[in-house]
């Protein structure tokens, strides 16, 4: 993965001309023409003369493997939605890495599908059909909040305002449902699209992506740390208020040993409390000490 994000990443500094500005716009464009066209048409759809089919391909119909990326992904409020998103995330991305890399992932995602189309169909005997670029779309989703994962958005209906990052949780949860749904009903090459989507975005976020999960995983850790430091601190005091005294050295309490005395050292930083034992042989705490 690592690898392969280099090459493109050399390929955009060698090429700085290459791709189309703006890409994103035109997607949109097409997506919000084909939606009309089919929504005045009568008897006919346009959708079914532009969706991407191995089978359609070989006989001669080759304009589908571009066209299928023009293919509405929804209908109603839902691709209302999706264009917004689309367009927005994308502009952003573009802005991000650059014309020549964001063309790169686009246009990677859709050949990526559509030879994964192919192998599938040949190897399955079974002609998988594309009907919209929306995994390569939503998979553009994951990286936008891998890059961004504090961008906040205002989705309808909802007042209030969701981090990117969270709604990545739900483009998962697409994912996991198209990959597992397709192997659960035993038409496995239906998990195929997907698969191709994520593996682009795997392919050009590489560095990105292991950089989020160390830093979520560093968020984890200080989370469990603050919670178990909290929780420790109101322990004590509750301890503290019950009239309970813990040796900070071995642990006993004069609950568990009354035998023993307890008192709490003047030149420790904080008050620790210690028995008769380690009253005098402990290390001083001091305010750098954990």
């Amino acid at each position: 993965m690592k690898n392969l994000n280099r090459m493109i990443d050399r390929f955009c500094v060698l090429h700085p001309n290459f791709g189309i500005p703006n890409l994103m716009l035109y997607i949109v464009l097409g997506n919000v023409a084909v939606y009309l066209l089919d929504m005045f048409s009568r008897g006919s759809s346009l959708a079914a003369l532009l969706y991407f089919s191995p089978a359609l391909v070989l006989s001669g119909q080759i304009w589908r493997i571009a066209t299928f990326v023009f293919v509405p992904g929804g209908s109603g409020l839902l691709f209302l939605l999706y264009c917004y998103f689309t367009y927005s995330m994308g502009r952003t991305l573009e802005q991000q890495w650059g014309t020549a890399k964001f063309t790169c992932y686009y246009l990677g995602g859709a050949l990526l599908t559509v030879l994964g189309s192919f192998v599938v169909s040949l190897l399955a005997g079974v002609s998988v059909a594309v009907y919209s670029a929306s995994e390569v779309t939503f998979a553009m989703f994951l990286a936008f909040a891998v890059l961004f994962p504090d961008a906040t958005f205002v989705l309808f209906p909802l007042p209030i305002p969701i981090r990117a990052k969270y709604i990545a949780y739900f483009d998962l949860a697409y994912f996991a449902f198209a990959i597992v749904s397709p192997i659960l009903s035993g038409q496995w090459y239906g998990c195929i699209v997907p698969l191709m989507a994520l593996l682009n975005v795997c392919i050009m976020i590489w560095p990105e992506m292991a950089s989020f999960l160390k830093l979520e995983q560093r968020r984890s850790r200080q989370a469990a740390h603050f919670h178990n430091t909290t929780a420790n601190a109101r322990r004590e005091a509750q301890q503290a208020n019950a009239g309970v005294r813990k040796c900070a050295v071995c642990g006993r309490t004069n609950l568990t040993n009354p035998e023993l005395d307890f008192r709490y050292c003047s030149r420790c930083a904080g008050y620790h409390c210690f028995c008769s034992d380690h009253i005098f042989s402990h290390v001083h705490f001091t305010e750098d000490a954990p």
